[in-house]
């Protein structure tokens, strides 16, 4: 409501309680007179949200929205809820991408009158692990021999925390505090991948009831190479609305959120925070990327400060969802993203580059289960696209190791004369690009925060 209007209702307002008794007519014109002057300073504060709220609101609405795209791109795909889709390896088609594991994908219903068991074949000698996460991309559960020793295979219960569901006697429960979730599958292919693929489909989902089923929230579907601007604020209540944020710390992001959306349905607001977006929360977005958020740069590789699971570190969160959606927690994994050389230039198709580990630092030292290393391009971060269709180096790439027991990787649009086949990525010309090396099961100083990997050497 306009002022004018507004002082013109409390007037009419008054006047008519007038008619009635003296003494509370006047306490009550009062109180709607002080209504009023409320909703003034009301509006006044929703249009006089600072270029600095506006950024700050869009980053963390920004981490949802980016959920709620790919939720809407899997349904259009031909999601059903409760029904796991099997990928085939290599066939995801989301940033980063992790090579070394057989996926399956499904979104999760369960409510207070139903629940959904996931059945786990029995596994031995290789890495999986069933993650569950919010629609913010939290982490809210993982199911695998690290977090259930005392069964390592059959069935779990996932169920809306309080709800009264009978279940098998022999389903694990794992309450959720969502009734909606995104799972995922992993198993590591290793050195036998129709074994991993084998697996992988027994894996299965089966809804207890019949759950209420919620509508996909129709937020914009947008480029990661391009960004909405104010209409993102057009979404907020349908995203927020969909999944509240349930981070203890965050209730002031999302009442900001709601405070500029209401602010971007003022006219007059709505080109000033659609600037905003476009030359300020842009930019901020870029400059948090280059240390992942709150995280550490050494040697060109940064490390995220949190990941799977953020706190009140929304701006991680946001990143995390844009350059590698579905992060899992640091037991399971943890990621390095190099995107310069020991001079600090950008990696670049044109140049030969080489990373070099010692005897006493081999990547395996660093990781329990795998480590592998990918490199996708710096604005899809997307596996790049080579004639050999080679996209990783792993322990399965045959590798050569030196006269000294060192390692040396090469990364070259054309195998160096000196580099061992499987030491070789092929990286195209005139592309910028970023690696993306995952540890998994992270030990040693990759666990605690100490270890980076040798800085890229330009050679050529």
């Amino acid at each position: 409501m306009k002022p004018l209007y507004r002082f013109i209702f409390a007037g009419a307002t008054a006047a008519a309680i007038a008619a009635l008794s003296p003494a509370s007519a006047h306490q009550q014109a009062a109180g709607v007179v002080t209504a009023a002057r409320a909703a003034d300073a009301d509006a006044a504060s929703t249009a006089h949200v600072t270029d600095e709220q506006i950024s700050q609101a869009y980053v963390y609405l920004l981490g949802r929205l980016l959920v709620t795209r790919q939720q809407q791109l899997d349904f259009q795909e031909g999601f059903k809820w409760n029904e796991l889709l099997h990928r085939k390896p290599g066939a995801v088609d989301w940033p980063n991408p992790n090579l070394d594991v057989a996926y399956s994908e499904a979104w999760l219903a369960v409510d207070e009158n139903s629940c959904t068991i996931i059945s786990v074949p029995q596994i031995s000698g290789r890495y999986y692990t069933v993650q569950i996460l919010s629609g913010w991309g939290e982490t809210l559960a993982n199911i695998n021999e690290r977090v259930f020793p005392q069964k390592t295979a059959g069935d779990f219960a996932l169920c809306l925390k309080g709800a009264k569901v009978t279940l098998p006697s022999s389903a694990t429960r794992i309450d959720l505090p969502v009734k909606y979730a995104r799972v995922l599958t992993r198993v590591a292919l290793g050195a036998d991948p129709d074994t991993a693929v084998a697996l992988q489909h027994q894996f299965r989902l089966t809804a207890t009831g019949a759950p209420e089923l919620p509508s996909v929230p129709k937020t914009p579907i947008f480029g990661l190479e391009a960004f909405p601007g104010v209409e993102a604020f057009d979404a907020a209540n349908v995203a927020l609305d969909s999944d509240p944020d349930r981070n203890p710390g965050l209730e002031s992001m999302q009442a900001l959120a709601r405070r500029v959306a209401a602010a971007a349905q003022i006219p007059e607001q709505r080109n000033r925070i659609d600037n905003v977006i476009r030359t300020k929360a842009f930019r901020d977005i870029a400059e948090g990327g280059r240390i992942i958020g709150h995280g550490t740069v050494q040697d060109g590789w940064a490390r995220p400060g949190v990941v799977g699971e953020y706190g009140i570190d929304y701006l991680t969160r946001t990143l995390v969802n844009y350059r590698g959606i579905w992060a899992n927690i640091k037991p399971e994994v943890l990621y390095y993203r190099g995107a310069a050389d020991s001079t600090g230039a950008e990696l670049n198709g044109d140049h030969v580059y080489t990373l070099t580990f010692p005897k006493d630092a081999l990547p395996s030292r660093f990781a329990k289960y795998f480590w592998s290393v990918i490199a996708v391009d710096s604005t899809r971060f997307r596996v790049l696209p080579n004639p050999l269709q080679k996209y990783l180096i792993n322990e399965q790439s045959g590798l050569t190791y030196g006269p000294d027991g060192s390692l040396t990787l090469y990364f070259a649009a054309q195998k160096p004369a000196n580099a061992p086949e499987g030491n070789w990525l092929p990286t195209p010309r005139g592309v910028n690009y970023r690696l993306t090396f995952r540890y998994y099961g992270p030990l040693d100083g990759v666990a605690n925060g100490t270890y980076y990997p040798p800085a890229l050497v330009k050679v050529q």
